[in-house]
C-alpha cells in the first residue's frame, strides 16, 4: 500500500530540524527500499525548510502511522502537523527513476485538495516528462478520492500548478521542493 506523508514544520523549528538531520536520515535509511519519493519543501522565495515529503510503500495503515509518527523530528516537535493519506503511484516509478535526474530546473510539490468527484486520475500527456511523482490522495480504504499530489519540475510555481485542473480542487498548495536523502 502506498502512502503520501507530509510533515509540515512548526514555525521556529529550523535549528532543531538541522540538529536532528542525521537522525532523520538514519531513520529513513531503514525504509530505503520502500521509499518512492522524499525530500524537503521550502518557504516560498526562501531557503528555510517548511516541511518534509515522503511517499512510501508499506504493508498497511498501521505501518504508515508508525513510519510518520516515530520519525525523530516528529518525536522532538519539529513538525506542527502531519498529512498522511493513501496514495497511488500513477507513474510506476520512483523519483530516482525520473529521467530528468536530481538537479536542473525548479522542483515543486503540488498538493491539490479535492472538492467533489475525482479529478486528474491520470497525468495530462503534456506534463508527463516533468513529473517526478504523481498520484491521487485517497481515504484509508482507498475508495474515496481526496485530492492529488505531484512532485514536478517546472519553470515556476504557476507552471507547476498547471499539472492539475484548478477548477476541480477546493485548494491547491505549491511548495518549492528538492530531492531528499543523503547526497
Amino acid at each position: 500500500m502506498e502512502f503520501f506523508c507530509y510533515h509540515r514544520d512548526r514555525p521556529g523549528s529550523t535549528a532543531l530540524r538541522m540538529e536532528l538531520l542525521e537522525r532523520h536520515w538514519s531513520y529513513m535509511d531503514q525504509y530505503e527500499k520502500e521509499l518512492i519519493a522524499r525530500g524537503p519543501t521550502f518557504a516560498p522565495g526562501g531557503d528555510a525548510p517548511s516541511g518534509s515529503v515522503h511517499i512510501v510503500d508499506l504493508p498497511d495503515p498501521a505501518a504508515a502511522r508508525a513510519f510518520a509518527f516515530d520519525e525523530p523530528g516528529y518525536q522532538a516537535g519539529v513538525y506542527r502537523d502531519v498529512l498522511l493519506l493513501r496514495w497511488r503511484d500513477m507513474l510506476g516509478r520512483t523519483m530516482w527513476d525520473f529521467p530528468g535526474g536530481r538537479a536542473g530546473g525548479n522542483r515543486y510539490l503540488v498538493l491539490g485538495l479535492g472538492a467533489g468527484g475525482a479529478a486528474d486520475l491520470t497525468a495530462a500527456p503534456g506534463c508527463r516528462n516533468d513529473l517526478i511523482a504523481y498520484g491521487p490522495l485517497l481515504s484509508d480504504d482507498a475508495t474515496t478520492w481526496l485530492g492529488t499530489a505531484a512532485l514536478v519540475r517546472a519553470p515556476d510555481a504557476d507552471a507547476a500548478r498547471g499539472v492539475l485542473d484548478v477548477e476541480r480542487y477546493a485548494d491547491i498548495e505549491i511548495h518549492p521542493w528538492e530531492f531528499g536523502g543523503r547526497r
